[in-house]
């Protein structure tokens, strides 16, 4: 049968991170921050985190507003509605403390574009429970500005770099029903640039072209000169490629009547 999600480097990170937080000695700060670039697979850790330790999750969106982000956890941790920004809050800090549930927060560089993230030490310091903010690259940077939450975070945790032992699990996956060759699944790592998300796309791609020849093997010579999912845009072609190339005519001029002209 054929993995769903497979267990990576960075599950177990994660996992690891919320662990450290949930058993943290009485007195210490109980938030903490997963960061690292896009596409390196923190979503999928997010959700293998949250079965493992039955923690509530919220992704945030970038049209989010506090009040409508304090509605979305609110919903996520099974609470009826709640009149005011304020009466939300508390009413999460009551349920998270009774529970002590870690809350998970996805795509929390959102927070700090709309003063949302004052919002998260709130709900933080009315319950104490664990707090995971989970971001972009630059998110313990930006959280300097805010050091009365920059302060309170017990660990950092980056998210790490697909490499050769992660592309084999993403392969039972991405390259089902294939067989990767060494050679090949190296290029596939290096041209990706620690992105799982392309990594992905070049198995997929792989296997497609396996497929298509009738191949059990893909190889470095299957894949040919083949360009890998890098990131990086196509090129700008010129616009002469569009154009149709152009014939030479040879103009004969007309000749007086009665006359012939040679060509």
């Amino acid at each position: 049968m054929t993995p769903s999600i497979a267990p990576l480097r960075n599950v177990a990170a994660l996992i690891g991170l919320i662990e450290r937080v949930q058993t943290r000695a009485f007195g210490l700060p109980g938030m903490a921050t997963f960061y690292g670039p896009s596409g390196w697979g923190k979503t999928t850790a997010v959700t293998v985190a949250a079965n493992e330790y039955q923690a509530h999750v919220v992704q945030v969106k970038d049209c989010w507003t506090p009040t409508y982000f304090a509605q979305a956890v609110l919903r996520e941790i099974g609470l009826p509605p709640v009149r005011g920004v304020a009466g939300m809050v508390d009413a999460i800090g009551a349920q998270l403390a009774r529970t002590d549930r870690p809350l998970i927060i996805d795509d929390a560089q959102y927070l700090l574009r709309k003063r949302m993230i004052e919002l998260a030490r709130d709900i933080y310091e009315s319950c104490q429970a664990p707090i995971i903010l989970v971001g972009e690259e630059k998110l313990p940077q930006d959280l300097t500005r805010w050091e009365n939450i920059h302060n309170r975070q017990l660990a950092w945790e980056p998210a790490l770099a697909c490499n050769i032992s992660d592309a084999q699990k993403l392969a039972l996956i991405y390259a089902a029903g294939i067989d990767v060759a060494d050679d090949l699944l190296g290029a596939i790592v290096d041209a990706s640039g620690g992105s799982i998300r392309r990594v992905a796309i070049n198995l997929a791609h792989a296997r497609e072209i396996a497929q298509g020849r009738g191949r059990r093997l893909a190889d470095m010579e299957l894949w040919g000169n083949r360009i890998f999912e890098t990131g990086q845009p196509p090129a700008v072609r010129r616009v002469e490629e569009y154009r149709a190339p152009r014939t030479r005519e040879t103009v004969v001029p007309l000749a007086p009547e009665g006359k012939a002209v040679r060509a």
